[in-house]
């Protein structure tokens, strides 16, 4: 526990930096990013393991339960797979580890910022993530044969990751993710719980398309850790790659669903 309270709070300045501005304001975020971590650490509700047991999270099973109304929306967003985002130009947090495009995203929500288009296309599939206490951001994550994500963690460590299998070719030995000391497969229709602020890397050396829906949700915490963390992730909607990622995606969204979407 000690060691990941290290490393996470070495991580700090990854999500500081997005925030920084000179004086003092950016001084006190940084003080507050830091103090919310190491409470998120001390009043985690069931600890903070790498990877979690799917039934602490009753919502997932329901979530599960309709995965292949999520794929169904998926499969018309796949037709047009080409002209779809890689993950590094909507993100520029991403572009330390993934600059090809090779891994793409189909973005419904992110940290108080909703795709009224991306929700009129997948209203099913927004439906049901209103299941999902907490949610913070979802989109559909898209790796083509061959993608290895390197080793990387996230930057901040109050919230969990949740993916869901929505098409997975069956070829274990060739598609996962290591978390931690952990290797997990994903299986279609069955959802995988972990923590991003742990070291991770995923690869789909398969010669398929590997697609999960991926979902960032608020990690159960007990008081006082429960308002600090509140109130840093509200405070994410106004850091510059988050401002920054939405209009990059706003201006993608134009072309997808202006003139290339007269075209089909």
């Amino acid at each position: 526990m000690q060691d990941l309270a290290h490393r996470q709070q070495a991580r700090t300045v990854g999500l500081t930096d997005t925030m920084a501005r000179p004086g003092l304001l950016a001084r006190g975020v940084m003080r507050l990013v830091a103090a919310a971590e190491r409470l998120n650490l001390a009043y985690a509700e069931g600890g903070s393991p790498p990877v979690y047991d799917t039934d602490a999270f009753p919502w997932a099973r329901r979530v599960e339960a309709e995965w292949r109304a999520i794929r169904a929306e998926l499969e018309a967003v796949l037709a047009r797979k080409g002209e779809l985002p890689a993950f590094h130009e909507i993100s520029a947090e991403v572009r330390s580890i993934s600059a090809d495009r090779d891994w793409k995203t189909f973005f419904l929500c992110g940290y108080g910022i909703v795709s009224e288009e991306a929700v009129r296309q997948c209203p099913e599939t927004w439906r049901i993530l209103q299941n999902i206490p907490g949610l913070k951001s979802a989109m559909f994550s898209i790796f083509e044969p061959g993608k290895h994500l390197p080793p990387h963690r996230g930057p901040y460590n109050g919230v969990l990751r949740f993916h869901l299998g929505l098409i997975v070719p069956d070829a274990p030995e060739k598609i996962g993710i290591r978390v931690a000391d952990r290797v997990c497969h994903w299986r279609e229709g069955e959802a995988l719980i972990f923590d991003d602020a742990y070291e991770h890397e995923a690869w789909n050396h398969s010669d398929a398309v590997r697609v999960v829906l991926f979902v960032d949700f608020e990690k159960p915490t007990r008081f006082p850790a429960s308002l600090t963390n509140k109130l840093v992730l509200r405070l994410a909607l106004f850091t510059p790659f988050i401002r920054e990622g939405y209009e990059a995606h706003k201006a993608w969204e134009k072309l997808f669903y202006g003139a290339g979407a007269a075209r089909h």
